[in-house]
């Protein structure tokens, strides 16, 4: 509402740990959030078409560009000798090339771009090239690398005690492997930019970017110039999920490029079979596990080989990696372990950041651990979690010797297993298969416990810009970026909170690079850790400023000057916000502050894998109940209830849409979504017609969810809240474990099954066969 400048507030206040609806929520549903693709266009604006290699791995031997130069509609053209600056998109190792140069390295690798008046014309002149290649050695698959021994960077080592040793005297030991698929992130808005030239060559850029700042600094240095030639914008994306931290920056780059040389508008935008072929993709992995434990299936030693399909460049691989490493141990501890990583380069499309950054590869290793060794001892598998829980007693260093001291993950487990009925049910199940022999059912509940921080300690910072109109609203700017989760809401909650007035007294503006410089991505779950905690600095600024104002004009302590629901309480005195800005305004006073946030006592080193990586941790559990039809491989869940530690949440409402949606993209991660390369590097899942994520006819019939009462952080975070961004994804892992039960009990729990991720029908169905051989035999 309107504040005349003298009015008290009397709308409701809702600050933090209210449940407020997402600040779009609306517009989504309605159907008038804009994106990127919505913006009106300019007039003159031109349709950018990328041409994409349709080899793997080859010489380029040559590329005629004339018939699509003199198609319908065509504008402009432009390759690797079009680039003025450096001609690269990379966002650390500077081996993603904006266009091909004499070679090409996967299957969709952009050859050049195409603008036209219009996209039809753009892609009926791109299929006009004739590009002649000399085909080179391609690994296509983790085996192919290896064989090859190809790599991004040398293999890494984690441990901490002597693997082998506790090995070689545990008197129980077993060895296995498990294949882990990758996963598309299938994001509701595709990849998009639109550039608009301004004066001098510069340009500002629309774009569904998580990293608005490093597609900033990557357009600037395809364009050879500064950074401050740049404008990147985001008002919101339909979706990232870490597939718009590095891959958007090819695009908003083709587009910029064809702006600053046309002077013309241009959008790129590519459809879902395209975004498809020519983003990257979560890792899949390959994991071999050596683990000796005692009788009560407790780990004595433990070491695990991991092996991930990095694709043809470097992209985020390093970091995503290593905190797969990072997270094998989950929630449990590991006496004496040994952690090896390779990171293979494939000639198929670079993988890229994903939800969770390789912790949900990490943790669905050691939960397939627990599996096996609960299969070999005959225990339930829920009991050798518990004996194998992080505790006190010295049970508490990780293998990157940081000290696990926030650890809820017992009474978090317990608390799940008891709303849930875990045991009667599990006796449920074990009578249902006994009297079934086609249909078998699993019931498994697995923890969650996910490190907070981006591994790579300096993007632990954020920045904020906060303006108080004389009027008594509030304007805010952060680096965090809208993607459907919330963070905006979130923030504004904050602001909101720190000056005790209404919500929609508070507005946060479009994430943009003039506002806010140098900002990390949207990632590692940190948005609202980051950027409310830059807020809330700037807002005590601010809020400093006033009280001095207010203190000296109507003479009374500053400590008689407080900000309530009410108003601003000034000795005797209520006074309207509104009122008290426009005053402060008149007497002089900068109502506008910079914020800033770094994340304290993180520290690592990355050569001997040592320190404390994570600020903290954040907890939950799924218990899953699955059904298989062991004549057809169909999988049902039936029922899912999760318990998740979000500390003292900000907007419970957001927490609890995240946690569900985190929880279904991990289902759908290790049950349906199948990324299949061809022979030829080609990707044969490239649509919904061959990809399947999970619809609401695979939602579990029974879905209970809650956040954690108890839960607080027990570092001082924004409001003691914590990230909920990733940690529910691996939530899903009990689905698979379920599953893995269920197909065990076809062999009457005799064998442990061979299952692999995802558990397609087809997974699934072979799955059930070769355990009834191996059981029979």
């Amino acid at each position: 509402m309107a504040d005349s400048g003298a009015s008290l507030n009397v709308t409701p206040f809702q600050g933090v740990h209210a449940s407020v609806p997402h600040d779009s929520a609306l517009r989504h549903v309605t159907g008038t959030a804009i994106y990127v693709d919505d913006l009106p266009e300019p007039p003159g604006t031109l349709h950018v078409h990328l041409g994409m290699s349709t080899k793997a791995h080859a010489r380029i031997v040559s590329m005629n560009l004339d018939a699509v130069r003199a198609a319908p509609g065509v504008v402009c053209v432009l390759t690797a000798a079009d680039i003025p600056g450096e001609n690269d998109v990379s966002p650390v190792i500077h081996d993603d090339k904006l266009f091909a140069d004499g070679e090409v390295y996967c299957v969709g690798q952009s050859l050049f771009a195409v603008a036209a008046t219009s996209i039809a014309a753009a892609r009926a002149a791109a299929a006009k090239a004739v590009v002649d290649y000399e085909d080179l050695p391609a690994a296509i698959t983790i085996a192919d690398a290896a064989a090859a021994d190809l790599k991004i960077e040398a293999s890494q080592r984690m441990a901490r005690g002597d693997a082998q040793a506790a090995l070689a005297a545990a008197p129980n030991r077993i060895q296995g492997r498990h294949a882990i698929g990758g996963q598309d992130h299938f994001y509701l808005e595709g990849q998009a930019s639109l550039a608009t030239p301004r004066e001098e060559g510069d340009v500002h850029v629309w774009c569904s970017t998580q990293h608005p700042s490093e597609v900033q600094h990557l357009v600037a240095n395809v364009l050879g110039r500064p950074s401050h030639a740049v404008i990147v914008e985001v008002r919101r994306m339909g979706g990232g999920f870490g597939g718009k931290e590095t891959q958007a920056s090819l695009f908003a780059a083709a587009a910029a490029l064809v702006a600053v040389k046309t002077g013309r508008p241009a959008k790129c935008r590519p459809d879902r079979d395209e975004d498809m072929v020519m983003t990257g993709k979560r890792h899949d992995f390959e994991v071999g596990y050596d683990v000796g434990f005692d009788d009560e299936g407790r780990l004595l030693g433990i070491k695990l080989e991991l092996a991930s399909r990095c694709g043809a460049t470097t992209d985020l691989s390093p970091a995503i990696n290593d905190r797969a490493m990072f997270h094998v141990d989950n929630t449990y501890y590991l006496p004496a372990v040994e952690i090896v990583s390779h990171r293979y380069r494939t000639h198929t499309v670079s993988n890229t950041a994903f939800r969770g950054f390789g912790g949900p590869q990490g943790m669905a290793a050691i939960e397939r651990v627990m599996d096996a060794v609960a299969q070999a001892t005959g225990l339930d598998p829920l009991e050798v979690r518990r004996r194998n829980l992080y505790g006190d007693g010295g049970r508490n260093l990780t293998p990157y010797y940081q000290v696990v001291e926030d650890n809820v993950a017992p009474q978090l487990i317990e608390d799940l297993a008891r709303s849930c009925d875990y045991d009667a049910r599990q006796r449920a199940v074990d009578a249902f298969n006994a009297a079934n022999p086609i249909l078998k059912k699993g019931l498994a509940l697995t923890p969650v416990k996910f490190g907070i921080s981006f591994t790579t300690t300096h993007l632990n910072q954020a920045g904020a810009l906060v303006h108080l109109y004389a009027d008594g609203s509030i304007m805010l700017n952060h680096g965090g970026t809208e993607m459907g989760q919330g963070l905006y809401i979130k923030v504004a909650q904050v602001a909101a909170e720190a000056f005790q007035v209404p919500l929609d007294r508070v507005k946060i503006t479009a994430t943009t690079t003039d506002k806010v410089p140098n900002t990390s991505a949207t990632a590692a779950s940190s948005g609202a850790d980051l950027n409310g905690m830059a807020v809330l600095d700037a807002a005590n600024t601010l809020k400093a400023r006033l009280v001095e104002f207010a203190a000296g004009k109507w003479g009374v302590p500053a400590e008689e000057v407080a900000f309530t629901p009410e108003g601003v309480r000034i000795g005797a005195e209520l006074v309207g916000f509104g009122q008290l800005c426009r005053a402060a305004h008149i007497g002089r006073i900068s109502l506008s502050a910079t914020g800033f946030y770094a994340t304290p006592k993180i520290t690592y080193d990355r050569k001997t894998h040592r320190g404390r990586p994570f600020y903290y941790f954040a907890y939950g559990a799924a218990c899953s109940e699955v059904v298989i039809d062991t004549l057809t491989g169909e999988t049902k869940v039936l029922r899912a209830d999760i318990l998740h530690d979000v500390g003292r949440s900000l907007n419970p409402a957001i927490d609890l849409g995240q946690v569900e949606g985190g929880f279904i993209q991990g289902m759908g991660w290790l049950t349906t979504e199948e990324l299949v390369y061809d022979a030829k590097g080609v990707l044969k899942t490239h649509a919904p017609s061959t990809y399947k994520i999970p619809t609401a006819g695979d939602r579990p019939r029974v879905l209970n969810v809650a956040l954690w009462e108890p839960g607080r952080n027990a570092e001082p975070t924004i409001h003691r809240s914590k990230a909920v961004g990733e940690p529910p994804l691996m939530l899903g892992i009990s689905v698979f474990s379920a599953i893995t039960r269920a197909v065990a009990a076809a062999g009457e729990h005799r064998v442990m099954p061979n299952l692999d991720a995802p558990a397609t029908p087809e997974a699934v169905l072979m799955a059930v066969e070769d355990v009834r051989r191996r059981a029979d035999g």
